[in-house]
């Protein structure tokens, strides 16, 4: 498929939607949308466990957007509580919540339904959708990515982008060759708080940057709750389908779903959760979008005393950037981003933003000319991108980039020694054993890596 095609496709729906109904109908046909039912932008949502279901009902309030497929491999659960303590997930749950919205909406009658799927091949393949939400465990968005973008369509990603390196570099080349609109759900940088802070550093007000502290949450040592002995897999769930291209481990509830990524057949731990917030957040006011850190050092892991998990409870990532920046990541700091410089220092988190200086961070107060991208909403970004095809808030290789020093620090730990890297050619220098690890990709059959 050419980088035309998306564009092509927008044109054609836009232009048959202005012959066959006027752009804005009356409120009693579309009940509370305004948006022509052609020219609306229609979405499949792939995994709907916690996040999936929160960004459906999200794009369900948005008039501009059709929701028409939806897929997952689990018809209902409660993540890792019980029945009766939350509302039910899964692919049930969500279609009812679906055709609840549309058929209020549209009046008794007037909505068809929405399909599901356990296979999510059969989603991407379908001619009437514009872009994929993929909201599965970290093993599954590789796959699910690659099927979508080679079926034309936009993207929209949760991050860390992949499970593994070499798959976020197949990503971001693949939405270039595509030409396709991608956003990384690395929501923090469509927040006025965090752009504020970027904003402070980067237009030097806290001076040359010498280091910065990301903070990131502790590994979890102990099951983080009941059921952590082997069972079989509960009904309603396509267990072999769930692990995929990972290893098929014995099913344990303590370990599936919220809980998956504290094993490294599913997940990295709460690195890999979030540096995707944290790290980028950092990136984004060193200005390494598209770059990356010259030397990396896995310092003062250790690990969970239960073999059901495997990921660091402690830890710390050291890097060395460009012009002699330290980066250090660790759960060992405050959570949120923290730049220091030679002239103050400016620290932000969700909820809370400090600098040395409290004039920086006041609403009305000049930070200078520098103005990075301003999104007050990152899934109408991504949805605003799609028509426009400009680049949203948090493409493809930035989300890629912002968690590589995740990938290194694993590898780092691996060999025990540091790396050094060079972030043009995303290579590991004179050291091909962790070159090697770092770019291996196993999956398990009939999955293919291609």
């Amino acid at each position: 498929m050419t980088p035309s095609t998306h564009s092509r496709r927008r044109f054609i729906r836009s232009a048959a939607s202005a012959v066959a109904a006027p752009m804005i109908l009356p409120s009693g046909v579309l009940g509370a949308s305004r948006t022509a039912p052609g020219d609306r932008i229609t979405l499949g949502i792939i995994g709907l466990g916690e996040m999936g279901t929160g960004h459906l009902k999200a794009f369900l309030q948005n008039e501009a957007v059709q929701v028409v497929a939806l897929c997952d491999v689990h018809n209902k659960h409660y993540r890792d509580r019980k029945p009766g303590e939350r509302d039910p997930l899964g692919l049930d749950p969500a279609r009812q919540l679906v055709e609840d919205h549309y058929a209020s909406a549209l009046g008794k009658g007037s909505y068809a339904g929405c399909d599901a799927y356990t296979d999510f091949r059969k989603l991407c393949a379908r001619d009437d959708i514009d872009a994929i939400i993929v909201a599965t465990p970290d093993h599954w968005h590789a796959l699910c990515v690659l099927e979508a973008l080679r079926n034309g369509k936009d993207v929209y990603c949760e991050k860390p982008v992949t499970h593994l390196f070499a798959e976020g570099q197949a990503i971001y080349r693949e939405v270039e060759k595509q030409g396709a609109v991608f956003q990384t759900g690395s929501q923090q940088r469509s927040s006025i708080r965090f752009r504020v802070a970027v904003e402070i550093v980067l237009n030097g007000l806290i001076g040359k940057v010498h280091s910065v502290e990301v903070g990131l949450p502790t590994g979890f040592s102990q099951p983080r709750t009941e059921g952590f002995e082997p069972a079989p897999p509960p009904p309603g769930l396509d267990y072999e389908l769930w692990c995929g291209p990972s290893e098929k481990l014995p099913y344990i509830f303590a370990r599936h779903h919220r809980n998956w990524r504290c094993h490294s057949a599913c997940g990295g731990g709460q690195i890999m959760d979030f540096i995707g917030h944290h790290n980028d957040i950092a990136h984004w006011g060193l200005g390494v979008d598209a770059s990356g850190p010259e030397e990396v050092e896995a310092i003062g892991w250790t690990f969970p005393e239960t073999t059901i998990y495997n990921m660091p409870v402690d830890y710390e990532i050291r890097s060395r950037y460009a012009g002699g920046v330290h980066v250090s990541i660790s759960n060992r700091h405050p959570m949120g981003t923290k730049w220091i410089g030679e002239d103050g220092w400016v620290y932000v988190d969700r909820g809370k933003i400090e600098a040395s200086h409290q004039e920086w961070i006041q609403e009305s107060f000049d930070r200078g000319p520098i103005k990075p991208y301003l999104s007050l909403n990152h899934h109408t970004n991504f949805l605003e991108c799609i028509r426009s095809r400009k680049p949203c808030i948090a493409p493809a290789e930035t989300g890629h980039r912002s968690v590589t020093p995740g990938h290194l620090g694993f590898i780092s730990q691996a060999v025990g020694r540091p790396l050094k890297w060079d972030a043009n050619t995303e290579t590991v220098i004179g050291d091909s054993e962790a070159g090697a690890l770092l770019k291996t990709v196993h999956y398990r059959d009939p999955w293919k890596f291609e």
